[in-house]
């Protein structure tokens, strides 16, 4: 059942003013009507909506399309609305979801593809933000099924690298959620073939970083291509050092495996 969240503040103002001085519940032992007005969860929804913001001003969404969650404790997810410009939203408009899409809280209904979130959360613990939008030039290379090749731009390696292509389905659907699955533990960014792209971090302002970062890669990689000369590649020792740089910060790149184990450098 979906509640608004004034009687959501009236219903936890007794568990505020009895509170036995411990603090505040974590996500995880809290109920839904706490969950949703714990300090964490205004601060990601607040997030949320800035994030949101950013993507329509980059025009990386149009109408009421994409879409933003983020995990709130082991419990819950918070996620954007469906039917409403990213441009437009408030914190009051930011949905309290269970890990089965369910609305535990809010005014809205949830984002329609709250199943595709789902899925990389439940494939990958690591994930706890995701930003699904539709950037023009990322979505351009989904309409063709295709990549910008790898080893140009040293940024893009440091944060990316391979990227991969999921197969279209319909999307809203779980077939269109599961087709995320093959790639989401070695790729933290997926393209979605004919519709856009996913992105999935720690944060929600660093999934969409991985946004930003990889719009950024095929425009340049598009105005290069327009020069009329030979494109450089990264010398592929380089690409190793930087590949063991993502190696000890934890960040996935399907070319770790190249390490040889326990060695600390590449075959």
């Amino acid at each position: 059942m979906e509640q608004s969240w004034v009687a959501l503040e009236e219903q936890c103002r007794a568990v505020e003013e009895t509170a036995d001085g411990e603090g505040a519940p974590r996500p995880e032992s809290a109920l839904p009507l706490e969950a949703a007005l714990l300090f964490e969860a205004e601060t990601l929804r607040e997030e949320i909506v800035l994030v949101g913001r950013k993507l329509w001003e980059r025009q990386y969404v149009d109408g009421n399309g994409g879409n933003i969650s983020v995990r709130l404790g082991e419990g819950y997810i918070l996620c954007t609305p469906t039917m409403m410009s990213k441009r437009d939203m408030t914190p009051a408009d930011i949905c309290l979801s269970d890990l089965d899409g369910n609305i535990l809280a809010g005014d809205r209904m949830r984002t329609s593809e709250v199943l595709l979130h789902l899925a990389i959360y439940r494939s990958n613990p690591i994930a706890r933000a995701v930003v699904h939008c539709h950037p023009p030039h990322a979505t351009a290379f989904a309409m063709t099924g295709s990549l910008p090749p790898i080893g140009l731009i040293s940024e893009y390696e440091s944060s990316i690298g391979p990227a991969a292509v999921a197969p279209y389905e319909t999307p809203g659907t779980q077939a269109f959620a599961e087709t995320v699955l093959p790639f989401v533990r070695e790729h933290n960014t997926i393209l979605l073939s004919n519709h856009g792209i996913v992105c999935w971090a720690d944060t929600v302002s660093h999934a969409e970083w991985l946004v930003e970062t990889f719009e950024t890669y095929c425009k340049t990689y598009l105005i290069a291509c327009r020069i009329g000369r030979p494109l450089v590649p990264i010398p592929e020792g380089k690409i190793d050092e930087l590949l063991l740089a993502k190696q000890r910060l934890g960040l996935p790149d399907a070319r770790i495996g190249r390490l040889v184990k326990g060695s600390g450098s590449p075959r």
